[in-house]
């Protein structure tokens, strides 16, 4: 008898396992949409996140958005106060701005040196198939670009062959802060053929065209696009 149980019990992990993962997949959709809604300014900088307020939206129970607003917090889109609860961010000011682009040039630069320089030819190609698979690359869409955004500067960052560098940069989540200041159609075009210049000379293995035409991404993101706009909106 014991025997016969042991071999047509299914256990519990034929039966939890499946909800482990709906339940997973159910604090994903959450986690992307209150992004979204902060992304957007749906839920404006500064403003009070309700759990409650957005279960009920949401119409899903509270802990799933419980543990969404835990995830945003890591990324510092949500800031959670002591008997108050959670509030969004604030988005980043002039010094900020300053401050986090002082760092990326410091790295990032120096990172598509080296990855022209010592990436072998398997790993480049990843760096070439993010390209490729770059959707809509004449007007693309904020949220892909985000996405695109991360992965391009992540993937240059380990192609460097430098764990440390790449987890300082993740770290920031840079891309989240700055296209939540801003974004539009040309500066995506923009971006895009930016890091095309990056990735082909990653690609040749010219580690002082890499360095330079990242430096040159960076800087145009910086000056001309990003810094003039906090500038104007900072300005009394």
């Amino acid at each position: 008898m014991a025997v016969g149980t042991a071999e047509t019990d299914p256990g519990p992990a034929t039966t939890t396992a499946p909800q482990g993962r709906r339940r997973n997949v159910l604090v994903d959709d959450v986690y992307e949409t209150i992004k979204n809604l902060i992304m957007d300014h749906a839920i404006a900088p500064g403003a009070r996140v309700s759990i409650d307020g957005l279960a009920r939206t949401l119409a899903v129970s509270p802990t799933p958005v419980r543990e969404a607003l835990a995830r945003l917090e890591s990324a510092e889109l949500v800031v959670k106060e002591p008997l108050r609860g959670y509030r969004t961010t604030s988005l980043l000011t002039l010094d900020q701005l300053d401050d986090l682009y002082r760092f990326r040039l410091l790295i990032e630069p120096w990172a598509a040196s080296e990855a022209a320089r010592s990436a072998g030819t398997g790993p480049k190609s990843r760096l070439r198939a993010e390209m490729d698979s770059c959707a809509t690359p004449d007007s693309p869409r904020y949220q892909e670009l985000a996405l695109h955004d991360t992965r391009f500067h992540l993937l240059v960052a380990e192609l460097a062959g430098s764990g440390q560098i790449r987890r300082a940069f993740e770290r920031t989540h840079c891309h989240l802060h700055i296209f939540r200041l801003y974004y539009d159609h040309r500066a995506g075009t923009m971006t895009v053929a930016e890091h095309r210049r990056v990735t082909e000379a990653i690609l040749r293995g010219d580690p002082t065209e890499a360095e330079t035409a990242m430096r040159a991404h960076l800087e145009a993101a910086y000056y001309d696009r990003l810094r003039p706009l906090v500038e104007s909106r900072d300005t009394p």
